[in-house]
């Protein structure tokens, strides 16, 4: 078992999104063989990259508000909402509020 706050882990910048970070505080280095654990904060008007992959995303709002975009429409998002984004779908979460938009995410570890 391993317990820390996510604070003690290190923030990552992403390549060309600025004002988004991660901090990957559950995954294989931590000895999870099959899902991985990330905090995401964006900064009022910054968004995650609009993007598709082969697999889920489970997201759990901590804070702030803003909206899910998808190919044809936008979505609000609030905190302590639960978001499910089915493998294939185009997406992006982008703050629209003026305060940091904080969510966990989880994702399958890919081997």
């Amino acid at each position: 078992m391993k317990i820390r706050n996510y604070r003690e882990v290190e923030a990552e910048t992403i390549e060309g999104l600025p004002g988004v970070t991660i901090r990957w505080v559950i995954g294989e280095v931590d000895g999870a063989p099959n899902f991985a654990m990330r905090i995401f904060e964006v900064e009022p008007g910054k968004s995650t990259p609009f993007h598709t992959h082969d697999w889920e995303h489970e997201i759990f709002i901590l804070s702030g508000r803003g909206v899910v975009q998808m190919e044809e429409e936008e979505k609000p998002i609030n905190e302590e909402d639960a978001i499910y984004i089915p493998p294939g779908e185009k997406h992006a979460l982008i703050n629209r509020g003026d305060s940091l938009l904080r969510f966990i995410c989880l994702v399958p570890i890919e081997k």
